[in-house]
């Protein structure tokens, strides 16, 4: 049941936590639009589809920080106006006080494993299209998967891939169209087996159909091996895999499933699928880490100290994350390992420090 206290803690979390999103998401947007456009020479029009698509996938990680920034202020404020210790001496513990904070972190949470895993994979798309499109100017490099296919365009020619492992250069179920001027389709390749050389592609087991205005039906013809020379505009899609924030989990799971069937390397995808389950308990950890450093200085630093101990809290966090993600990436850990231990750390040295306090 909730009480007075504990709506008047909620309140307040929910304030400095949506205080604390807007300043950081800010600071971000300024830094960033400040690069792109020194990098790009592009109009404010793409500048703002660009940030439009981006802006909800930068809330979208920052909101561990909003959520530490808001269980660090409250307390702090909490402690700084001695009602911290009102509440204790009524004999309402430290866990007691910090159940209202735990139970919105807990929603903030689940909404960032819905986000992450059903709206940011849109948006990425979209901030990807905008990005190799229209600011890079290499379509080459944007990349969309739909129903476990990979699908490119370049100028009149587009092609879907079933499966790409980019480091190796070799591809799976590889379909290419060919069209004219006027869109009309007069070629389409086929083949199993696509060794990708920079320009040069090795295609194996596949066929060749031609469809020719002065013929009814179309002429097809296999081959066992074939060599294609593409352009460099093509031999981007080595550079181009596609990337898993733009996939959902159940998306990236089908994904792994089918290179893996394919023969390919999956561990990359694998730790990112893993990556994105235990990046929605990041604000949980990152706030259990704050609440003993905001507990223990009753007056000494005041809001200097809860912005000092939240970036030095987020910065630990996603250092630590980083370096167990590249780790498994490389084949070092484990991507399950690589991708919970940062929690598993951070959760623990949070918890040794809670059983410290006293109260």
């Amino acid at each position: 049941m909730l009480t007075i206290i504990d709506r008047y803690i909620a309140k307040n979390f929910l304030v400095f936590f949506i205080s604390g999103l807007v300043v950081f998401v800010t600071i971000f947007l300024a830094i960033d639009f400040t690069s792109t456009s020194m990098r790009f020479d592009v109009g404010l029009d793409v500048l703002g589809r660009y940030y439009q698509s981006y802006i909800p996938i930068i809330i979208y990680q920052l909101m561990p920080v909003g959520a530490l920034i808001g269980t660090l202020f409250t307390l702090s404020s909490l402690n700084r106006n001695n009602e911290l210790i009102a509440l204790f001496s009524l004999g309402i513990s430290l866990a007691r006080v910090s159940m209202p904070v735990l139970v919105m972190i807990g929603i903030i949470s689940a909404m960032t494993f819905w986000v992450g895993d059903k709206l940011v994979p849109v948006f990425a798309q979209k901030k990807n299209y905008t990005f190799y499109v229209e600011m890079k100017k290499r379509p080459g490099l944007y990349s969309t998967v739909k129903k476990n296919k990979i699908w490119y365009r370049s100028d009149n020619t587009i092609f879907n891939i079933q499966s790409l492992n980019a480091d190796q250069g070799r591809a799976q179920g590889i379909t290419l169209y060919y069209f004219n001027d006027a869109w009309d389709l007069v070629q389409m390749v086929k083949a199993k087996t696509v060794i990708m050389r920079n320009t040069t592609w090795n295609l194996e087991d596949g066929t060749v159909t031609l469809f020719a205005e002065e013929s009814s039906f179309p002429l097809t013809k296999s081959f066992a091996k074939k060599t294609l020379t593409v352009s460099s505009d093509l031999a981007d899609i080595q550079a181009a895999s596609p990337t898993s924030d733009a996939l959902s989990i159940a998306d990236l799971r089908r994904f792994i499933q089918k290179n893996k069937e394919a023969g390919l390397d999956t561990l990359q995808y694998e730790v990112d699928m893993h990556a994105k389950m235990s990046f929605a308990f990041a604000a949980l950890v990152m706030s259990l880490m704050g609440i003993p450093f905001t507990v223990q200085r009753s007056r000494s630093g005041g809001n200097m100290l809860s912005i000092g101990v939240s970036i030095v809290t987020a910065f630990s966090y996603w250092v630590i994350f980083s370096a167990s993600l590249s780790m498994g990436k490389h084949g070092s850990l484990p991507p399950i390992v690589a991708a919970w231990a940062p929690n598993i750390i951070m959760g623990g040295v949070a918890t040794f420090f809670l059983l410290r306090l006293k109260k």
